[in-house]
């Protein structure tokens, strides 16, 4: 292959790219517009960017659009390589028609990586079908500030939890044959004072112990194919510049085989907002020697640029090479370099692909089955943080639904969702899946209740003219849900989304004092929560509200899981997979801190939740009994443990078993507690289920001093717990040894297991 024709396969096109308003990304237009397809063609083509996600086409007919292309590609290049293509898959396919499910935040919240398996399957298979090859999930970061925008795209502020759930996702999607994408190698959560792309300024143990833990976890467990770095810098390291993390972290001591791509224009970014570099080639050089083998979205420093760097001799073609055998043979394993190869997408099957308006409408990214993953996904995310007794509500004569969230189609979509990320610069067309309103929902839920509505406000209105009409509207009633949140958007459109970034965690606009409004009325307040983030609601509003139940944009089946929930039909069984504050201010804070980042008499900021990481409440009520336990283990060895749960009340329940990991005494600075291990327990009412855990060793090792991860001897407090802030069982133990260095080959897990043969039903007793 020529130089070019190397070059080629290291970049992609963006045909969907456009100056009129349309685009999704910021600096877009600081880049010059890139090469047409056809100036392109004759070298071949890495990759195709977003083909379903950039503007709204029937899904056959894009289906076919991508053929077509691939067929130009082709036959228009000299080894004929078919180009990669990719789409974003963050809240399911983001593509038009396609069911949306919830955001990775209530992933988290769900606590169960089983279904969140289920759901990337079913979302890989679509994307397949249609031709796609490379989906851009799932996020790994770990919620560090939650004023940050992207919060809904992460799965919650532990890194434990965020590994599981992100590799669960990983298996799921790669089982279909999609690549998926580990994001954003390492940090962007990180950035300071929640700002999206600032730099980033954490120590070496922060960085090993809480932000890599998860990617460690998926490059080792999941079969992850790519990875994307980073756009912020930590440090003065650009993500797209870090040599030492993209190659002698990830691949030289993790082992990863895969490809790492840019964020988009993150490599033109080193010289045009970080100033690492002095032109376009220079900066496609950095990043080639650093690791990145894809330049994304199109083509801007990895063509020219970089052709004109090999020839002065400023890089040798050896870097070239590398990037190129791994894009080539990740080419092989996706079937592109078979002599069969076909551009046929299985969904255009049989199709008389010479009709194409025959073909509009004859393949479903919607179908009953996806929705009803959705549907599970969205209720096992639904999180009772409070309740009075109010819940459920049984069949009240007058419900009264107040808010800008209360009949908002969109209410239930994080942005990368389609109708938001794509749909909204498209006003006249619809969103192509159906979005019921928590109106529309609890009027189903509740035949035969009268239910009024007034929106009240605005998400992010400053004023107050609509509180007259709420107060209305509430007269009378006998319950209030008081519907509030956030509207996902992108780059200052919304209140939560990416570059949507907050001052303070209080609610948006007015919706706090439109909340103690309906307060002040006496009348019993649902408050439910359509967020992108965890917001303070301060302590009056927490001991006023009758029932507060908190949700992450959970997908279009959304509106009915919380309808479900507040009537009872459902069982509420979600936890928290951040922290809620107390007060706006006190922020950055994560119940990851150490003894001093908790309250005392050194400060007068309070970073004390209102409710802890884990917190969810149910319908019925749980005891746990009958420990047993070890009092030591080696450091190289294992504990273990036993116990049981009884559901003592009426009602069917899902307990979360949570394990926390309570070290008093280490020779670097610790948390106060970590999670290492969880469980969802389903029990029938009287039903006792018999719960073994086994805890390797590994567990309780950290980076020390002097870089290496090691396992100290000395006391251990293991925390059996309904959440972070409710232990209900401990078990103190002592490690025995030398300490024990360990490395990347460590165990990650504690086994947690419901002993099935010892499941007794105790109905009445």
């Amino acid at each position: 292959m020529t130089l070019e024709e190397k070059l080629a396969q290291l970049y992609g096109l963006w045909a969907g790219a456009s100056a009129d308003g349309a685009e999704v990304a910021p600096h877009q237009h600081d880049m010059d517009e890139p090469p047409g397809l056809d100036e392109l063609i004759p070298y071949g083509l890495g990759q195709l960017t977003r083909p379903f996600g950039t503007v709204p086409v029937d899904p056959a007919l894009g289906a076919l659009s991508l053929m077509r292309t691939q067929e130009r590609i082709v036959a228009g290049s000299r080894f004929g390589i078919p180009a990669m293509a990719h789409d974003e898959c963050l809240a399911g396919f983001a593509a038009w028609g396609a069911t949306t499910y919830p955001v990775p935040l209530a992933w988290g919240a769900s606590f169960d990586p089983g279904l969140v398996r289920t759901m990337a399957a079913a979302i890989g298979g679509d994307m397949r079908s249609v031709g796609v090859h490379q989906g851009l999930a799932p996020v790994l970061d770990v919620v560090r500030d939650a004023r940050w925008g992207r919060v809904e795209e992460t799965i919650g502020e532990d890194p434990y939890l965020v590994g599981t759930i992100a590799t669960a996702y990983v298996r799921g999607l790669e089982s279909t044959g999609l690549v998926a994408t580990l994001k954003h190698f390492a940090g962007y959560s990180a950035s300071r004072a929640g700002r999206n792309l600032a730099p980033v300024s954490m120590g070496f143990r922060e960085r090993a112990d809480v932000i890599l833990l998860p990617f460690e976890m998926a490059v080792r467990e999941s079969g992850a194919r790519s990875v994307m770095h980073a756009y912020t810098d930590t440090d003065g390291i650009p993500g797209a510049a870090d040599e030492q993390s993209l190659t002698g972290l990830l691949r030289d001591t993790w082992g990863f085989e895969g490809t790492v791509v840019a964020d988009y224009f993150g490599i033109a970014f080193l010289k045009s907002l970080h100033g690492v570099a002095a032109d376009w080639g220079q900066a496609a050089a950095i990043a080639l020697t650093a690791g990145v083998d894809v330049e994304l979205p199109t083509v801007k420093t990895f063509g020219q640029p970089l052709r004109d760097a090999v020839a002065a001799g400023e890089l040798t073609q050896a870097p070239v090479d590398r990037a190129l055998r791994r894009v080539l043979t990740q080419k092989a394993q996706l079937g592109l370099l078979d002599p069969d190869w076909s551009p046929l997408p299985p969904a255009l099957a049989g199709a008389d692909l010479d009709a194409p308006r025959r073909l509009r409408d004859t393949v479903n990214l919607d179908t009953a089955a996806h929705r009803s993953i959705s549907r599970r996904l969205a209720e096992r995310s639904v999180v009772l943080l409070r309740n009075d007794g109010v819940l459920p509500l049984g069949r009240p004569p007058r419900i009264a639904v107040v808010g800008p969230q209360a009949d908002t189609p969109t209410a239930v979509l994080g942005c990368y969702s389609f109708p938001v990320h794509v749909g909204s610069q498209h006003p006249g067309t619809p969103p192509g899946v159906q979005l019921p309103t928590l109106l529309q929902g609890l009027l189903s839920e509740f035949p035969g209740c009268e239910i009024v509505t007034a929106a009240g406000c605005g998400i992010d209105s400053a004023v107050t003219d609509g509180f007259t009409a709420a107060l209305r509207a509430v007269r009378g009633a006998d319950v209030i849900v008081a519907a509030l949140g956030d509207r996902a958007g992108l780059f200052g459109r919304g209140t939560s989304g990416e570059g949507c970034d907050a001052e303070s965690l209080a609610l948006p606009g007015v919706q706090q004092q439109l909340l103690d409004t309906l307060l002040e009325t006496g009348t019993p307040v649902v408050l439910t929560l359509l967020a992108g983030r965890p917001y303070a609601l301060g302590d009056e509003t927490v001991e006023a509200a009758a029932a507060i139940v908190q949700t992450f944009f959970p997908g279009q089946e959304g509106a009915r899981a919380i309808a479900g929930v507040l009537s009872g039909r459902v069982e509420p069984s979600g936890r928290l997979p951040v922290s809620v504050p107390r007060r706006p201010g006190g922020q950055p804070s994560t119940y990851l801190g150490a003894r001093l980042a908790r309250a005392g008499d050194s400060s007068n900021v309070d970073p004390t939740p209102a409710f802890g990481f884990g917190h969810g409440l149910t319908y019925t009520s749980f005891v746990w009994s009958g420990l047993s336990a070890d009092s030591a283990a080696p450091t190289d060895g294992e504990l273990r443990l036993s116990f049981t749960i009884r559901n003592t009340g009426g009602r069917p329940g899902t307990e979360v078993v949570q394990l926390y990991l309570h070290d008093p005494v280490a020779s670097v600075v610790q948390p106060v507690q970590r999670l290492v291990g969880y469980l969802r327990v389903p029990l029938e009412p009287g039903e006792t289920a018999r719960i073994s855990v086994t805890v390797p060793a590994d567990l309780a090792s950290f980076t020390g001093r002097d870089g290496r991860r090691i396992v100290e001897p000395g006391e251990l407090e293991l925390r059996l717990a309904a959440s972070s802030t409710d232990t209900r069982l401990t078990v103190r133990a002592v490690l025995t040894g030398a300490v024990r260095e360990v490395d990347h080959t460590r165990a990650l897990h504690a086994g947690l297991r419901r002993e099935e043969e010892e499941i007794t039903l105790m109905r009445g007793q």
